[in-house]
């Protein structure tokens, strides 16, 4: 895939997702629980590679956060959950690792990555507690929509050789 068409596929799912942001989602406390965005890490990192998936998630964080339907936790895990989704999905080529990666970088990694940011802005040391299950079931159901709806593009020769292109042997930025 042309760097152009990877651009516009990035600014397009981007977009989506921003706009998406204000329908879907679920209050949880002091974090906004937005699985389409875990949707959108899974198909980045799938179709488009881990460079422009770390992008798209940081492109949709920051208008998120512009637009008052996101929150600064958003920055930490979108973009480690789309990064190792897209590095696992590179190495093994299996949707399911990731979807996997997705639910460990943003539901884990993520949460603990933005421990110190909620500690630093809520003042409040249990929030680790409530940040790790709020970003995993945030994630796991956002990574099982993006698996399904490739597992069903893929069986119906709906996109291509996009997937492929992108994975191992596509690795420019």
């Amino acid at each position: 895939m042309k760097k152009t068409n990877k651009m516009t596929l990035t600014a397009l799912i981007a977009a989506i997702t921003t706009i998406s942001s204000s329908m879907i989602y679920i209050p949880v406390g002091f974090a906004k629980i937005f699985p389409v965005q875990h949707f959108a890490n899974v198909l980045s990192a799938v179709l488009l590679g881990p460079w422009y998936a770390v992008l798209q998630a940081f492109i949709s964080s920051s208008l998120r956060n512009m637009l008052g339907t996101g929150s600064v936790f958003a920055f930490p895990g979108s973009m480690i959950g789309a990064l190792l989704a897209a590095f696992l999905y590179q190495k093994t080529k299996k949707l399911s690792f990731a979807a996997f990666g997705e639910v460990v970088g943003t539901g884990m990694i993520g949460a603990i990555a933005t421990y110190p940011i909620a500690v630093l802005f809520l003042g409040q040391e249990a929030t680790l507690f409530g940040l790790v299950p709020a970003f995993a079931i945030s994630s796991i159901t956002g990574a099982l929509m993006g698996y399904g709806l490739l597992k069903v593009l893929i069986r119906n020769h709906a996109i291509g050789g996009m997937i492929h292109e992108n994975s191992a042997n596509n690795r420019r930025f």
